[in-house]
């Protein structure tokens, strides 16, 4: 009888903190990439033109949340804004490879089942992150690449492109700058920053000269969630590095590298040089520094960002969130594109590391 007791009494206690509601607390908080972003830089266009694509991310990630949609619903809208977007390297914005394509790469994560989702290669594609969702949830499986992922995203009804689609004038231009200096490039290396023109009628800025390209800068974008239930995700997206070659793939879709959500620690996305954030399976060792050593989301992400990376020689940046509502956005770069969007509606958005 005792015995019986206590299970029941364990249920009850299991049904009443999954019935918490964490209304007060949803948060969503993004990134669009890290790098030598600096004021000296930047150009009044190009920086309102960012902010204005990072904060029509947030909002649409957080009338989700507010409407009482799960996390990942809310990441999902969150990266295709800036996935539609060419100011970013991700989706409509990727870089090019070595051979003249355009390879792109997602993963999501549940933090409340630990299921993944993630694809690497793809080139026909229009929204990977969404595809990474059906990989996660209509499969069996955690990352699936190149013609197959594009045949499994065919058969879900994603909406599917022609490579020209992902053509852009700043990128390709960036591409020719990389080969002639026969070295692989950080998303885009240009020397001189192009002079912004507007439309003599309008008034308007071509969308392509605002197209970020001083310097050093890796334009992954992510997200990380937490919904009414208290159940956290994360996703991120990307186009990978200019000029790569052999079927290149970094941290992106790589879950526990750049992407790595669980409800008992933290929601982490990450940006930065790839391969320094698989060597140091950057997303879950955020994680891990938070269940084996009890650290707040805070100090583990800078333990991994600030110390763990800066000795590696690895550059960039995360975005990471607890079950509370605490994140943190450290980055070791000049610059990260970042923002968050708390449960009064309030939206941030900033760039400089000042």
């Amino acid at each position: 009888m005792k015995t019986i007791y206590c299970l029941l009494l364990l249920v009850f206690v299991s049904s009443a903190l999954s019935a918490q509601d964490y209304s007060d607390k949803i948060t969503l908080v993004i990134h669009g990439g890290a790098g030598t972003i600096t004021r000296a830089s930047m150009t009044p266009e190009k920086e309102k033109a960012y902010k204005n694509v990072l904060n029509e991310a947030l909002q649409a990630g957080f009338k989700i949340l507010r409407d009482g949609g799960t996390s990942v619903k809310a990441v999902e809208a969150t990266i295709r804004v800036m996935e539609d977007s060419p100011l970013f390297n991700a989706g409509k914005g990727a870089v090019f490879t070595n051979e003249g394509k355009n390879e792109l790469d997602a993963s999501i994560m549940d933090g409340k089942t630990l299921k993944a989702g993630a694809i690497a290669g793809v080139t026909t594609i229009r929204n990977p992150i969404s595809t990474a969702i059906a990989v996660m949830e209509k499969s069996e499986h955690v990352m699936m690449a190149g013609k197959g992922a594009e045949v499994f995203a065919k058969q879900q009804g994603e909406v599917i492109v022609d490579p020209s689609y992902f053509y852009t004038e700043a990128r390709y231009k960036a591409l020719q700058n990389a080969r002639e200096q026969e070295k692989v490039e950080l998303d885009h290396d240009a020397k001189e920053e192009k002079k912004i023109k507007k439309s003599p009628k309008t008034g308007a800025v071509n969308q392509e000269d605002l197209i970020f390209t001083e310097g050093k800068k890796f334009g992954t974008v992510g997200c990380v969630a937490l919904d009414k239930n208290g159940n956290l995700a994360a996703g991120t997206s990307t186009g990978g590095m200019t000029n790569k070659r052999y079927g290149r793939i970094g941290d992106a879709p790589i879950i526990g590298a750049g992407t790595y959500a669980n409800n008992t620690t933290c929601a982490v996305s990450a940006t930065g040089h790839g391969e320094f954030f698989i060597r140091s399976v950057v997303a879950y060792d955020i994680s891990a520094l938070m269940e084996y050593k009890g650290l707040s989301v805070k100090d583990a992400a800078d333990e991994v960002v600030m110390k763990k990376l800066v000795e590696r020689g690895g550059e960039g940046g995360v975005i990471a969130l607890d079950r509370n509502g605490n994140f943190a956005m450290p980055f070791n770069s000049e610059g990260m594109y970042r923002g968050y969007i708390k449960n009064d509606g309030t939206s941030n958005i900033l760039i400089y590391k000042d």
